[in-house]
């Protein structure tokens, strides 16, 4: 028998799968953001820092980036007593417990933005309470980091389940045989256990915050310089028209590669995480 033998792959069709991939990513994902990075390339530099250094986009990005890591850490805080409630404890409706952690992922998100600002409204059952404290929700920054954290929250219990599943119950007990408290036993003994998989829940409630829209545009005002964020202001950049009556693109284009950066940065972090995890 001659020449070399092909080596063979236990599983069959790589080939095909591969340019199924190549091709999936290239079609749908690439190449649009290809033809957004090439939009905004075609702005003149005047113009593209004008619009990216204007005060509207600056106070939106500010807005933005401050309400997703707000969200974010209040997301890490309240994720992690979720996931432990559910993983830990055995009572009736756990496993519905457990199935509503994905409902704000499953909702439209129009229908959350609409839920949260009716609810968080000068008259709703959680607003009016709040408004008589001076505290408004709707139309303020704190109904976006509301919303954020409504769609943020599955993301840091779904990386921390896993987790906790992990650990070993009798490690707390042996911490407690050791004389160490509860706060100790979290603090040195669980939380380096747990912290991959909080950072990394942290950084997608972060990624998703920053691209939001349907959710926050219900219950943010939208006002431009104080409640506008990122995808909102993108709209707003596209139906503001061109002396000659067309739409602005390429102004839209600029603000969404910057947003993009944002976002890339985001991923990239996650998946540093990833890899710090797998190295540990």
């Amino acid at each position: 028998m001659s020449g070399v033998l092909k080596r063979r792959s236990v599983l069959p069709g790589f080939g095909l799968t591969l340019g199924f991939t190549l091709s999936y990513l290239g079609l749908l994902v690439l190449l649009p953001l290809a033809g957004l990075v090439l939009a905004a390339a075609g702005c003149e530099p005047q113009e593209m820092l004008a619009t990216l250094l204007s005060r509207r986009t600056l106070a939106a990005f500010r807005l933005t980036l401050t309400t997703s890591a707000i969200a974010a850490s209040t997301s890490a805080v309240l994720g992690t007593i979720v996931a432990w409630v559910v993983v830990r404890y055995q009572f009736p409706g756990r496993r519905l417990l457990d199935a509503l952690v994905d409902l704000p992922l499953a909702l439209p998100t129009a229908v959350s933005g609409i839920s949260l600002a009716w609810i968080y409204g000068p008259q709703g059952w959680i607003g009016r309470h709040l408004e008589a404290f001076g505290i408004p929700v709707v139309r303020a920054p704190l109904g976006i980091i509301v919303a954020q954290v409504f769609i943020g929250l599955p993301f840091v219990v779904r990386t921390l389940q896993p987790a906790i599943e992990q650990i070993d119950p009798e490690v707390e007990q042996a911490a407690a045989s050791l004389g160490a408290g509860r706060l100790q036993t979290f603090v040195r003994v669980l939380l380096p256990m747990l912290l991959p998989g909080l950072l990394t829940g942290m950084a997608l409630a972060f990624a998703r915050g920053l691209g939001e829209y349907g959710s926050v545009v219900f219950i943010a005002g939208n006002i431009p310089g104080q409640t506008e964020v990122v995808p909102v202001l993108l709209v707003s950049a596209i139906e503001e028209s061109r002396a000659d009556g067309s739409y602005d693109y390429q102004a839209a284009a600029v603000i969404a590669v910057a947003a993009l950066a944002v976002s890339f940065a985001c991923l990239l972090a996650v998946n540093l995480l990833q890899l710090w995890c797998r190295r540990r």
